[in-house]
């Protein structure tokens, strides 16, 4: 379970409040210790700079070297630290531009587990670590070649793609290798806001369905064979096929892993229960939400692919990061070869419905106790306990968990029928709010 400081993708907040730079420098210190070399990136935030700079002066003061990759989407940085100790990257992802966190890498791709971040958040709480004397003190340099590298190996993964696509970088970190990486593939680009900013001007960072209308508007009239849209660190990518439709991770799930699943998958609790009947002949396991959960169960499971709703995907062939470019490059050679139009009619799709209720974070043992015995009132065949509380019934599910980014308890609803995912929704909308009287 997620600690004080810990979420299910590392440490956000609103800057100036959660997130300072002493916090910075507390993470630098204590990431920093015992360990020799250290690689650093971040995304377009106007924060991140700063944040970068205080965590460099931690990694230093307790004597290991910063490299600096420079303004990087997270895929980006995580392949770079394979060469290092840890990599830690500035980011909030998808959140608000007043947001901003850090996330911890392993030389893996795989982000800090349970165990290590226990470990990380205690030494930070408790006073972040011992400083070096000065004759220890860590050095700092440049790298140079983190976007090239990433670009190449993408490339040499992927192979040549001539299809058209069209690719928004919602004026993330994706701006500086996206649009690059396509036309290295051999397509036809055309990129739409694709300069960085980290007020995230032209349709926010999160690439919601509801902001995608110049995207979709674009892909029809250029007659591409696919749009793409990342996050605003681009560890994120959801799709538009060639006439205009969205596709999102449930929609993209399973088109990618029939192509990369020999035996075996991972999802989280929240993942269509679509997937399970579209793979047939290959098991899917669940796991907890968040991609470091998924990693850690494709590792266990050694498993061939795993990815979420969320559009985060995981090839570890590549790299246990999540990483929507590379996720990207390979939807586009799959709609150089089929219509995504057609390959998504293919899938069973059921209705879904979602809702994000505010909450005291604080209370969250309490409400989750609360929303437990709401949930077992409604008499659902199996209550699974992995991750919040997963109701099974016969002809559908409830999902209640408190989010692991944000102050916000999820509620996530599917069915075979929009009458019964209703009932549902409405039964679980109930759960929870009188679990937070």
């Amino acid at each position: 379970m997620p600690g004080k400081l810990f979420g299910s993708s590392g440490i956000r907040g609103v800057f100036g409040t959660g997130i300072t730079s002493e916090m910075g420098v507390r993470i630098g210190l204590a990431v920093g210790a015992g360990r020799k070399r250290a690689v650093l990136g971040w995304d377009v935030r106007t924060t991140s700079p700063l944040l970068a700079s205080s965590v460099a002066s931690g990694l230093m003061s307790a004597g290991c070297d910063a490299g600096f990759a420079g303004m990087v989407p997270t895929p980006t940085l995580a392949r770079a630290g394979v060469a290092y100790d840890a990599g830690i990257m500035i980011t909030a992802s998808h959140n608000p531009p007043e947001f901003n966190g850090f996330k911890l890498w392993s030389p893996d791709g795989m982000a800090f587990d349970q165990s290590e971040s226990d470990e990380i958040e205690k030494k930070i709480l408790g006073g972040a670590g011992k400083m070096a004397d000065w004759k220890s003190i860590g050095e700092s340099h440049e790298i140079a070649d983190a976007i090239p590298r990433h670009i190449e190996s993408i490339a040499k993964g992927v192979g040549s793609v001539k299809a058209r696509v069209v690719v928004d970088c919602g004026n993330g970190a994706a701006s500086v290798v996206s649009p690059y990486l396509f036309r290295e593939l051999g397509c036809d680009v055309l990129a739409i806001n694709a300069d960085p900013d980290g007020a995230f001007p032209g349709r926010g960072s999160e690439p919601l369905e509801e902001r995608l209308g110049v995207l979709r508007k674009a892909v029809v009239s250029s007659g591409a064979r696919v749009g793409l849209a990342h996050d605003g660190d681009a560890d994120r990518v959801v799709a538009v096929d060639e006439k205009g439709g969205f596709l999102d991770g449930d929609a993209l799930l399973p088109i990618i892993a029939r192509r990369e699943a020999r035996k075996s998958i991972v999802v989280p609790v929240d993942a269509s229960m679509a997937i399970d009947e579209f793979m047939e002949g290959v098991k899917v396991h669940r796991c907890r939400v968040g991609d470091v959960y998924v990693a850690e169960a494709i590792k266990k499971h050694r498993a061939d692919f795993g990815g979420e709703p969320s559009g985060t995907f995981i090839f570890p062939r590549e790299t246990y990061c999540p990483d929507g470019i590379y996720a990207a490059a390979r939807i586009a050679a799959l709609a150089e070869e089929e219509k995504l139009s057609e390959l998504a009619a293919s899938i069973p799709r059921y209705p879904m419905m979602k809702d994000r209720i505010p909450y005291d974070p604080s209370k969250r043992s309490a409400v989750e106790g609360k929303v437990l015995k709401a949930l077992e009132k409604l008499k659902p065949d199996e209550i699974q306990k992995l991750d919040g509380a997963r109701a099974v019934f016969e002809d559908g599910w409830i999902l209640v968990r408190p989010s692991g980014t944000e102050p916000k308890v999820k509620i996530v609803v599917e069915a075979r029928s929009a009458a019964s995912a209703k009932e549902l929704f409405k039964s679980a909308s109930a759960a929870v709010k009188g679990a937070l009287k």
